[in-house]
């Protein structure tokens, strides 16, 4: 399975040249998401590497649970 990429763009740069940007990986992409809701709520405590395990934990199931257009 090939990754997802989140936010892609074209862009023209200087002089007119066609600029690419990947982006993010989709994963990366909810996995912040998931990890921007832990801290924003008080009662969630634990060390960063902790939460960020379980941010791509949850984003994982998310990709896992994802339905994509054929």
């Amino acid at each position: 399975m090939s990754e997802e990429m989140a936010f892609p763009s074209k862009t023209t740069g200087r002089m007119g040249a066609l600029v690419e940007h990947n982006g993010m990986t989709l994963r990366d992409w909810f996995a912040g998401q998931v990890l921007a809701g832990m801290w924003a709520n008080p009662n969630v405590l634990g060390e960063a590497h902790e939460l960020a395990k379980g941010a791509y934990a949850a984003a994982d199931a998310m990709l896992a649970e994802r339905v994509v257009p054929a």
